[in-house]
């Protein structure tokens, strides 16, 4: 496969906000950008040439401090939508009768748990919560190691896995100011649209694979664990064809590591047809983790573990997270569940999602910078190059579509290394007068940006 790009320590976040235009900005926009450096210091970031003021949401639509509404392409965590009544209710009943830790017993979070888990492969029987996918990604490391007494963690070039001091070292996209651990290997991202030779993705999966199980035991770390987000949202997004992760997940297991699914981005029915990103790949991973979009932006979080996994692991280590679990993110949990089902938003995002990519790849046929419409359900990436015959990822001509698309109060983003990769990831609920509202504005900035 050919070799990832890397983005350079200068180069600032993809979508991100310049510093150096805060003096261009409307006055009041140009007072609280100094406030946040002032107060939140330098590691923070906003989106968009133009930042947007946003204090009210509901459903797809946000609003800024003037009354408009912007509609939301890109808000995962808030899955089944802005200020969901019944969330917000069940929420604000928890709130007011109890919150406490899961060192008491409650039946809501047994309950809650036998209908997760219900959602998953009959294989993964344990559930663990944690406050954020970060959290779930470390603690399924930790377990990892713990059983199979191995360091190595192989991931793709691009991969985002958390924040964490343990998962930042597997996380690539965070850049050259993040190392990466010695005890950590990348492959290709499974981009079938650049591999050289015309080689066959699977074959090219396994032989990357390969290379990197022989580095990591070569090097003394052995394999604890290959992990992937399961729709490779930040290498550029990924979901064909189906069931090519299935020689990694035979290639790792053969070397004695675990297969981890990040669903924190994917998971609860966002790719359509299934609960998960891995079921589209007809595989059971070892263990599965997930993210905010559970409580729908209320901190609750998971991993999902096969149950031998934890045995000696449960005998011997003492794991506590003090408020993983507690009352209140457990009713939100309960309730985003309660709205996936009683709306049908899988369905939504089954049905909704095969209009916009179809609608997306309709466009793409008059451009010649569009080199591939990608994703499932709910999630699409639309590739922009240069041209299609090298397909070289223009992130300058994206960023233009980005934030022309924000000027018209369309809320996208990008991904992809270079940032070259339109990201369309709205919340669940997204209707086709969203999709149409959507389409009508893209097709109306690819006309000015790519011709």
């Amino acid at each position: 496969m050919t070799k990832a790009f890397t983005a350079k320590a200068s180069e600032p976040m993809v979508n991100g906000f310049d510093r150096a235009r805060t003096e261009q900005l409307p006055a009041r926009a140009r007072r609280q950008v100094r406030d946040r450096d002032r107060l939140l210091g330098p590691g923070y970031r906003l989106f968009y040439e133009d930042p947007v003021e946003i204090v009210r949401g509901s459903g797809t639509l946000l609003y800024d401090a003037d009354g408009n509404d912007y509609l939301d392409v890109y808000n995962n965590v808030t899955s089944v939508g802005h200020c969901h009544p019944y969330v917000v209710d069940a929420i604000q009943r928890q709130l007011t009768t109890l919150n406490t830790n899961t060192r008491y017993l409650q039946q809501s979070i047994l309950d809650y748990s036998e209908q997760f888990l219900a959602t998953m492969p009959a294989e993964l029987g344990h559930i663990m919560f944690t406050c954020t996918g970060s959290e779930a990604n470390d603690l399924a490391m930790r377990v990892a190691r713990y059983h199979t007494r191995n360091q190595g963690v192989i991931v793709t070039a691009g991969a985002y896995h958390g924040l964490t001091s343990d998962v930042s070292a597997f996380s690539p996209s965070l850049g050259i100011g993040v190392p990466l651990g010695p005890h950590v290997r990348t492959i290709s991202a499974p981009d079938q649209l650049r591999l050289s030779d015309g080689e066959e993705l699977v074959a090219a999966m396994r032989r990357e694979i390969r290379s990197a199980i022989a580095d990591l035991e070569r090097h003394g770390f052995g394999v604890a664990a290959f992990i992937a987000d399961m729709i490779f949202s930040s290498d550029g997004i990924y979901a064909d064809p189906a069931g090519f992760l299935q020689p990694v997940l035979d290639e790792v297991h053969a070397a004695g590591g675990l297969f981890i699914a990040d669903e924190v981005q994917p998971g609860f029915g966002r790719t359509g047809r299934h609960w998960w990103g891995f079921q589209r790949h007809d595989l059971v991973p070892d263990i599965v983790t997930t993210g905010k979009p559970m409580g729908n932006g209320i901190p609750v979080a998971a991993a999902v573990f096969r149950p031998e996994l934890l045995v000696e692991f449960g005998r011997n280590i003492r794991y506590f997270n003090t408020f993983g679990g507690n009352s209140v993110s457990i009713a939100a949990a309960q309730a985003v569940l309660d709205v996936i089902n009683n709306e049908k938003l899988i369905d939504n995002a089954e049905n909704v999602g095969n209009y916009i990519y179809t609608e997306i790849t309709k466009l793409a046929t008059d451009y010649d910078q569009i080199a591939e419409v990608r994703g499932a359900g709910l999630f699409i990436g639309v590739d922009i190059v240069t041209d299609r015959e090298t397909n070289t990822p223009d992130g300058d001509a994206t960023m233009r579509i980005v934030n022309h698309m924000r000027r018209r109060r369309v809320l996208i983003s990008a991904s992809g290394p270079r940032g070259s990769v339109l990201k369309i990831r709205p919340p669940l609920p997204f209707s086709i007068h969203d999709a149409d509202r959507m389409l009508h504005n893209l097709e109306a900035v690819l006309a000015e940006e790519l011709h």
